[in-house]
């Protein structure tokens, strides 16, 4: 690999700045090192990164996914009234899966055969799946689940999360899926060019189903690990990583007008946001400033990308 490449890579850089903004929290934000500090941020990793690999998925197609947050409660709170009924575990996880993929037909339907644009879509579905949590729950918790069940969110394997251990294998699963398949392949042209994937003899439509599908299941996952971690579900939950798995994609290098996208930049780009907040709370500064801190980096990180774009552009037109 030549050493110009390298600079340019935007995982690289995602590298470095982790490594830069660690140790500055290292140093400056009290009990930061501690185990115990390290252990929650390994814990609470897991739920942002997988949203976040969904998001980049649908980011890769030129999509957005505002319902994937409220599809994830909605499926929490169907597993969690499951349990608390009496099915068993693995039932009750089926069926959550089986919500997961309704919620996914549902946005890709209407974005890949309507035609809607999916912002509208998914801020539509977003709206009614959070209707339908509030119907079931009376604006409630469901809390009481069974300790088999716990386990899943809280155990550890040889001192390893074992929320952490899922995420590793669903990111990997999504390596193999977007940079292994003939669907991965597709999904990079179909946000590269849609109308010449479709003159290519590339179902596009197909391709875009399940996008939406694989972005389900990703809240799915995140939804089991969430209400194992928490015993409880309620409407809001995980409402508060929707703006940070759209943050997390961009910073991670998905390309907002489509066509590119990595997981490993996922990875990165979650472990950067877990490290500034959680430092950024043992600094002591609050939750909104934090907020208003995440929308600063969306921001500057579309920003970059854009005049990013501009500058390849008249680099290649300057070399013809």
């Amino acid at each position: 690999m030549k050493l110009s490449n390298l600079k340019l890579s935007k995982e690289w850089i995602l590298v470095v700045v982790l490594a830069v903004l660690f140790i500055f929290m290292s140093i400056f934000a009290p009990g930061f090192t501690d185990s115990y500090n390290l252990t929650n941020m390994l814990f609470q990793i897991p739920e942002l990164g997988i949203l976040s690999l969904g998001m980049m998925a649908v980011i890769i197609t030129a999509g957005i996914d505002l319902s994937i947050t409220y599809l994830a409660a909605l499926i929490g709170v169907i597993i969690a009234t499951c349990l608390t009924s009496g099915m068993p575990i693995g039932l009750s996880i089926i069926i959550g899966v089986i919500t997961a993929l309704a919620g996914g037909l549902i946005n890709g339907f209407f974005v890949a055969y309507i035609g809607v644009s999916p912002i509208l879509v998914t801020l539509g579905t977003m709206t009614f799946f959070k209707g339908v949590v509030t119907l079931i729950t009376k604006g409630n918790s469901i809390s009481g689940f069974p300790e088999v069940y716990g386990a899943i969110g809280n155990n550890a394997i040889l001192g390893i999360p074992l929320p952490l251990i899922l995420f590793g294998a669903v990111a990997l699963i999504a390596w193999y899926l977007l940079n292994k398949t003939v669907w991965g392949r597709n999904v990079y042209m179909t946000g590269n060019n849609p109308i010449a994937t479709m003159f290519s003899g590339i179902n596009t439509k197909r391709v875009l189903i399940y996008v939406y599908l694989f972005s389900a299941l990703m809240a799915a996952v995140a939804a089991i690990i969430m209400t194992s971690r928490y015993n409880s579900a309620k409407v809001d939950l995980g409402s508060s990583y929707l703006m940070q798995s759209l943050a997390v994609a961009v910073l991670g290098g998905a390309n907002i007008s489509g066509g590119y996208g990595k997981v490993i930049g996922i990875v990165l780009a979650t472990a950067i946001f877990q490290v500034l907040s959680s430092g950024l709370n043992l600094i002591g500064i609050s939750s909104m400033i934090i907020n208003i801190l995440i929308g600063v980096v969306l921001l500057s990180v579309l920003m970059i990308n854009f005049f990013s774009s501009k500058w390849e552009s008249v680099g290649k037109q300057k070399t013809i």
